[in-house]
């Protein structure tokens, strides 16, 4: 992805946000804070990938359909996170992390966080 970056004012244009699992972001400057920002999906667990689960549990092997479900998760609650900085007026998400857990036995809720921030690009 390219980044739309302003070279008058070292910015990031307002149609990207840089996601990164750092905490800083080489080559740019960080000159706001905006907080916290998050994304959030939960899936109910398809009967079909279930079953297939529990044959391929007693067989060992990949559970395809399972990989499948919590990658589109992923990517969902990513977008989510992008969607919610972008509201915040932020260039990038520092510090981002994925948190999944169980919920209630019948689904997995997946949650993309971290820090939204303005940045501007380093002076050579």
């Amino acid at each position: 992805m390219s980044v739309n970056e302003d070279h008058t004012t070292g910015r990031i244009g307002t149609d990207h946000v840089i996601v990164s699992t750092m905490n800083d972001l080489p080559g740019y400057q960080v000159t706001e804070v905006l907080g916290d920002v998050f994304g959030l999906t939960v899936r109910s667990r398809h009967l079909g990938s279930q079953l297939g689960a529990g044959l391929k549990s007693m067989f060992g092997g990949e559970l395809k359909g399972m990989t499948k479900m919590l990658s589109d998760s992923r990517e969902e609650a990513r977008q989510r996170l992008v969607e919610h900085a972008l509201e915040l007026g932020a260039d990038a998400v520092l510090a981002m992390r994925f948190d999944a857990n169980d919920f209630a036995d019948i689904g997995q809720e997946i949650c993309a966080y971290g820090t939204a921030v303005r940045i501007r690009a380093d002076k050579l």
